[in-house]
Parts: C-alpha cells; sequence; structure tokens
C-alpha cells in the first residue's frame, strides 16, 4: 500500500511538470497540483507543526498559486525511503532529524557531538550562523539537497530509575540509543551499556528490565508515556533533536525566481514558528512529567566538563569525520 501511495505521489508530482511545461502561463498549472511535503514524524509533534506551518505559508505567500500537501506518520515512507525519494525527485520536500542522514552525509555527524551546547538559545545561534549553514548546505547540495532550515526538539535527555548524582552513576546502565555509531560511543565513553533498540520495544522493555534507561526529547517521553516507567529525567542535553527542511535542488532551481523566493521565505517563517513551538511544549512536557511524580536531574557545569573529558575519543571521531572547518565553525560557541 505504500508503495502504491509513493507511485501515485510520484505520478501527480511529475504531471505538475509536464503540465507547467505545456502550459503557457507555468504559474496557472501548479494551482491544480500540489507540492508534496513528508516527514516519518506523528501528527501532533514539532515535526508535523513545522512542516504544516511551511505549506501553509507558501500557499499565503504565493496568494493560493502554489499548492502544498503535507504527508505525515510515515505514509510516504520511513527517514531513509524519504531522503532516497527527495534525492530521487520522487517527492520535492521532507522534513526529518538529521541523524538517519549521516549515512548519506557523514559530514552531518557533526550534530552528534555529545554535550557540545547546553543553551538551546546558543545552539541556534550557531545553527543561524551564515559561515556555518553556508558549509552545511554544501554538504547537502553533494547529494542533491538544499538545507531550507533547522527547527529542533530541544535537547534529546536521558530517562532512568537511578539518581545520578556522579559520572559514576551512569556506569552499567543498559540506556536504548537510537541505531547511530556516534551516539552509541558517546554512551560507551562513559561507561553505560547502550542498546540500539525500535522505539516501539522501549515501553515494554523498561517494564520487563531489558532496558534500564532511554535518552529522547522530552516530547517523545510524554508522547511514549516513558515517564511512567522512569523515577528520574537527567537533562543531560547530550544531543540536540534537529529537524532539517529539505528539498530536491534540481526541483529547487527548476522553480522561477519568485517561486524560490515564496519557498525560501516561507522556510524561514516555519523555521522560527516552530523553535517557539518546540520551547512552549518543552515546558508543557516538563509540568506532566513532573505532575506524575518523577524527578528532574539538572547536571552541574562540573559533571558536563567531566562528561566532555570522558567522550573526547567521540569528538576525535567526529572532528575528523566531519572535517576540521565545519568542527570548528560549530565548537567555537561551546559554553
Amino acid at each position: 500500500m505504500r508503495k502504491i501511495k509513493l507511485l501515485l505521489c510520484v505520478i501527480m508530482l511529475w504531471s505538475v511538470t509536464a503540465c507547467a511545461e505545456k502550459a503557457e502561463d507555468p504559474a496557472k498549472a501548479s494551482q491544480s497540483y500540489p507540492w508534496i511535503v513528508a516527514t516519518d514524524s506523528p501528527a501532533d509533534t514539532v515535526t508535523s507543526i513545522y512542516a504544516n506551518k511551511f505549506a501553509q505559508e507558501v500557499m499565503r505567500l504565493s496568494e493560493g498559486r502554489i499548492q502544498m500537501q503535507v504527508y505525515e506518520n510515515g505514509t510516504l515512507g520511513g527517514d531513509r525511503e524519504l531522503l532516497e525519494s527527495c534525492m530521487g525527485k520522487d517527492i520535492p520536500f521532507i522534513l526529518q532529524n538529521t541523524a538517519p542522514q549521516v549515512n548519506f552525509m557523514p559530514e552531518l555527524c557533526i550534530f552528534d557531538l555529545p554535550v557540545a551546547y547546553t543553551s538551546i538559545t546558543k545552539l541556534r545561534e550557531t545553527l543561524d550562523d551564515a559561515t556555518f549553514i553556508k558549509m552545511v548546505n554544501a554538504v547537502y547540495e553533494k547529494k542533491g539537497f538544499r538545507l531550507l532550515g533547522m527547527g529542533d526538539q530541544s535537547f534529546r535527555v536521558m530517562t532512568t530509575n537511578r539518581k545520578i548524582q556522579t559520572l559514576q552513576d551512569f556506569k552499567g546502565q543498559k540506556i536504548r540509543t537510537m541505531e547511530n555509531k556516534y551516539h552509541i560511543a558517546f554512551w560507551q565513553s562513559i561507561h553505560a551499556n547502550p542498546t540500539p533498540m525500535t522505539f516501539s520495544e522501549v515501553y515494554i522493555g523498561l517494564q520487563q528490565g531489558t532496558i534500564d534507561a532511554q535518552e529522547n526529547p522530552y516530547e517523545v517521553i510524554v508522547s511514549g508515556k516513558i515517564y511512567e516507567q522512569q523515577d528520574y529525567i537527567v537533562q543531560t542535553n547530550h544531543l540536540p533533536h534537529l529537524l532539517s527542511l529539505i528539498v530536491n535542488e534540481e526541483f529547487f532551481q527548476s522553480l522561477k525566481i519568485e517561486d524560490q523566493q515564496v519557498v525560501l521565505k516561507a522556510a524561514e517563517i516555519a523555521k522560527n514558528d516552530a523553535r517557539k513551538k518546540a520551547d512552549a511544549r518543552v515546558k508543557e512536557r516538563l509540568a506532566i512529567i513532573t505532575q506524575s511524580g518523577t524527578n528532574i536531574i539538572t547536571l552541574d557545569e562540573a559533571m558536563i566538563k567531566e562528561i566532555r573529558k570522558e567522550a573526547a575519543v567521540v569528538y576525535e571521531d567526529i572532528h575528523k569525520q566531519a572535517g576540521d572547518a565545519i568542527y570548528q565553525a560549530y565548537t567555537k560557541h561551546m559554553q
């Protein structure tokens, strides 16, 4: 069924191109055929909010001349499938976390640098820095994409039943992680026992003791009711959960200049809106977690420095893979 839906969307997208080439006024052809924005995330997430806001702004700024259609919940495929479909010009716009993209664009491992930032404001300043984002976009362009903007779901944090007070308290914790070698290496560096696992298995895994802990942004911790199985939220803020809005570069270059400007402006508005929504939702999710009786542990500056020291080998590996220019641009504002 998924392949059929994707095929229908591909046909519709190519119909836009064909009609636009034949029409006397290409702008009129775009009214009947929506451009697709796809994400693997569920409807009630910042990712979905970001995608829908972008679509709404494109339609508003073009005064309805351009129509958009958002597909959520992995309707058109998971993260890898969406990336491949965008690369193959089947889907023009996708919105997803950067972690799955590292397999396609290794330099993006820079965003897997552990505890590089503890302030989301400072991180966003780096992401919006013209020099840095130009370097990052060059990575995307090599694979046929254009980065339109980066939102976030704030930081990923740890949940556990062990009270974390010292670095030693991480030792031996069986923690569920994403299937990402840098994430795994980070937890190993602080002597935890990282265990890659699909998210659908996490709640039962915690319930049955298969794992002791897990890490995710607050939004996922609440939507998955993970806090019901854990006594503590540890604000490790070890990684940002970034949301990249990207477009197929060939598709973008095929647009008229005025339509390119619509897309760029809509992307900027949607990014800023998504960040505001993310901040508000973090506060709401923290309130839900604390009201449930789960305790929040904040790590002090000394502990953060200890963690960075232990993770030195991960820093070295990422520095080598990302390249010195991107590494220096990303880390120059580290606190």
